[in-house]
C-alpha cells in the first residue's frame, strides 16, 4: 500500500525543481571545493546586509504568519540572533580555518601531523516555524562559514516568510550557493532523503527520529536540535519574585513558542503561592493584564497549534489540575493565548509528558535539593535548563549531576545567543553543535594530514619483522608480557 502524500502536478514539479537545484549545487561545489577566506566573509557580509535591509519587511512577513508576531519580539530574537552570528563568524572566520598543527607521537619525531578543516559539500538545513529566519538564516552562516553550499528547506506555515526570504537571499547568492524551498513540497521527505553532505534539523524529537532515518541510508552526518522539557529551577538561595519574573518572561515571550522555553518550574513547596503571585504581578506589568490585541504579545501561530494547547489544557483539567489564567482568554479567531499557570499536577498529565510549546506554566512543588535534581534525572534530558542559585555550591551540585544541552544560572534562554560558544542537545533533546567556533567544525571535515621527513627511516618497521629497531621500540613502548598469562611470542 502507498501511504505517500497526493502529488499534485505543481507538487511533482517542486520535487523536480528539488533535484535539480541539488544537482545544481552538487556540480558548483565540485568546480569549487574550497573557497577562500575572503570569499566565506563576503558571502556572510551579504546576509548580515540583506537582515538589515529587509528587517522591517520580515517582521511583517512573520506577523502575518502568525496572525500576529510582535515586532520586537521577531527583531530581537531572529534577527539580531542572526546579525550577531554572522558578525561573530566575519570576525573569526580567517583564525578558524587555519590548518591546525598536532603533536605527533614519540615514534614518528621530526616528520609532522596537522588538521585541515575541509568544505563538506552541500548541506540542507530543515527549518522550524516558530523562530523562521533564526532557524534557517543562522545554519546557512555556520555552513557558507565553512565553504558548503546551503539548501533551506522552510516550513509550510511560514509563506509569508518564506517568500521573503527566498527574494532577499535571490539579490545576493544565486541558487547553486544558497537556495530556499518551502510549504511547495508535499511531502518533506522529498527533501531529506537527498545524499546531502550534512543535514541540520530542528524540530521535535519525534520527528528528528524520521529525519535521522532518511539520513541513515545516505549515511549523511546530521545535526539535531529537538527540544523536550527544559526545567526551570528555583532554589531557596534565590529571591523568588525574581526567579519568577524572568520565568514569565520565557514562558511570555514568542508566546512560549520556543524550544528553549522554560517547560515548567521547580519551586520550594513553601514558596509556590509566592512565586505564582510573582508571576501573576509580572504578566500584568509587561501587558497590562491583555494579550489579544497587544502589540508585545505574539499568538499561537496557527490553528492546528492552538487546538493541541487546548487538549493539553483539557488533559489536565479533568485530572484535577488547577488553572489560572493571567488574563481574559481569547474568542472567536483571536488566538492570543495569556499565560496559563498550572498546579495541582500529576505524572499521568500531557502537560507533564509532553513538550509545552506554548505559553503554559506547570508549577512543580519539591521540598529537598536532591528530590529537585531526582525530578529532573527521571525525565528525557533536556535542551535547557535553569538554575536560579546564589550559591556556588548549589550551583556546582546541579551543573554537575544534570545532563542538559545547555544552561543559563540565573536567567534564561540566554546562553543560546551567546555565539562564541556551542548550541546543541543532548540525548532526546538531539545531537551534535553549532554557533561559533563549533558550528564551523561540525560543518567541516576535519582532516588529519600525516606528512613523513624524507629521510625518517620508517623502513625500519617494513617486514621481516625482528630486527633490533623493532625489539627495542616494542621493549619501549609495550614493556615486557606477564609469562603467566601464557600467550605466544609469535616465533616460529
Amino acid at each position: 500500500m502507498n501511504n505517500a502524500p497526493f502529488q499534485t502536478p505543481a507538487a511533482l514539479e517542486a520535487n523536480e525543481r528539488v533535484a535539480r537545484l541539488f544537482a545544481a549545487q552538487q556540480a558548483a561545489f565540485r568546480a569549487q571545493p574550497y573557497p577562500s577566506a575572503s570569499e566565506r566573509v563576503a558571502h556572510v557580509k551579504a546576509i548580515k546586509t540583506q537582515m538589515q535591509r529587509y528587517q522591517d519587511v520580515l517582521a511583517d512577513a512573520m506577523s502575518k504568519d502568525f496572525g500576529f508576531r510582535s515586532h520586537a519580539e521577531s527583531k530581537m530574537l531572529d534577527l539580531l540572533g542572526c546579525t550577531m552570528e554572522a558578525s561573530h563568524a566575519i570576525s573569526h572566520l580567517k583564525r578558524w580555518m587555519k590548518p591546525s598543527r598536532r603533536a605527533t607521537e614519540l615514534l614518528f619525531k621530526t616528520n609532522s601531523v596537522s588538521v585541515r578543516y575541509q568544505p563538506k559539500g552541500v548541506v540542507g538545513v530543515v527549518t522550524p516555524w516558530n523562530f523562521p529566519i533564526y532557524l534557517s538564516i543562522g545554519p546557512a552562516i555556520a555552513a557558507l562559514a565553512a565553504g558548503n553550499r546551503v539548501m533551506i528547506k522552510m516550513p509550510e506555515a511560514t509563506p509569508a516568510t518564506n517568500v521573503v526570504l527566498r527574494k532577499m537571499l535571490a539579490e545576493v547568492f544565486p541558487e547553486d550557493r544558497v537556495a530556499v524551498v518551502g510549504e511547495e513540497l508535499v511531502d518533506p521527505s522529498v527533501f531529506t532523503t537527498l545524499p546531502f553532505n550534512h543535514i541540520v534539523f530542528t524540530g521535535s524529537p519525534a520527528v528528528g527520529k524520521i529525519v535521522m532515518r532518511a539520513a541513515a541510508a545516505n549515511l549523511t552526518p546530521v545535526t539535531l536540535e529537538l527540544g523536550g522539557k527544559s526545567p526551570a529551577l528555583v532554589t531557596r538561595n534565590y529571591p523568588v519574585a525574581d526567579a519568577a519574573k524572568r520565568i514569565t518572561h520565557g514562558k511570555t515571550t514568542n508566546a512560549g513558542q520556543i524550544c528553549v522555553s522554560p517547560d515548567y518550574a521547580l519551586v520550594p513547596r513553601e514558596s509556590v503561592d509566592e512565586f505564582i503571585a510573582g508571576v501573576r504581578s509580572t504578566v500584568q506589568a509587561f501587558f497590562k493584564g491583555k494579550a489579544s490585541g497587544n502589540p508585545d504579545y505574539t499568538s499561537v501561530v496557527d490553528d492546528r497549534q492552538f487546538k493541541r494547547i487546548g487538549r493539553l489544557l483539557d488533559d489536565a483539567r479533568e485530572k484535577g489540575a488547577k488553572i489560572e489564567s493571567c488574563g481574559p482568554m481569547p474568542t472567536g479567531a483571536d488566538r492570543a493565548l495569556p499565560l496559563q499557570i498550572i498546579t495541582n499536577l500529576r505524572p499521568d498529565m500531557l502537560v507533564m509528558q509532553e513538550e509545552l510549546f506554548g505559553p503554559l506554566l506547570p508549577v512543580v512543588p519539591y521540598d529537598t535539593m536532591e528530590e529537585a535534581i531526582n525530578y529532573i534525572n527521571d525525565r528525557e534530558r533536556p535542551l535547557a535548563l535553569y538554575c536560579f542559585s546564589h550559591d556556588s555550591a548549589e550551583r556546582d551540585q546541579l551543573l554537575t549531576r544534570t545532563h542538559s544541552g545547555g544552561v543559563s544560572v540565573n536567567d534564561w534562554g540566554w546562553h543560546v545567543v551567546n555565539h562564541d560558544a556551542p548550541f546543541g542537545g543532548v540525548g532526546n533533546s538531539g545531537m551534535g553543535n553549532y554557533h561559533g567556533e563549533e558550528g564551523f567544525r561540525e560543518l567541516s571535515h576535519a582532516k588529519t594530514v600525516f606528512k613523513r621527513h624524507r629521510f625518517f627511516p620508517v623502513d625500519l618497521f617494513y617486514p621481516p619483522y625482528g630486527n633490533l629497531a623493532q625489539r627495542i621500540t616494542m621493549k619501549y613502548f609495550l614493556g615486557d608480557a606477564d609469562p603467566s598469562l601464557g600467550g605466544s611470542t609469535g616465533k616460529h
